[in-house]
């Protein structure tokens, strides 16, 4: 699904227009990316949380050349799923 049926969808399951659903949805994106930014922690109770997490320098390898690469520290995004969506998936 892309970001153009999800705001499709959302507009039909909240009975939203799709400008206000794609105003919702970018106000979400906006909203979770200047918090986690921040290095705050966004949890959504059954749905899932997601939070930053460090990532250390490595050691990796080119795999075309074999050659030794430093690889830097960086933050990345983790989410993780809650119970509610984990038993609707499965």
């Amino acid at each position: 699904m892309n970001k153009a049926q999800l705001i499709e969808a959302i507009a039909s399951e909240s009975g939203l227009t799709k400008a206000d659903a794609k105003k919702a949805l970018d106000g979400f994106i906006s909203v979770t990316g200047d918090a986690l930014k921040k290095g705050d922690r966004i949890a959504l109770v059954g749905f899932g949380s997601f939070a930053i997490s460090e990532r250390s320098a490595r050691t990796g390898r080119n795999p075309q050349t074999g050659k030794e690469i430093q690889i830097p520290a960086k933050k990345v995004v983790k989410f993780k799923a809650g119970s509610e969506l984990t038993d609707a998936v499965n």
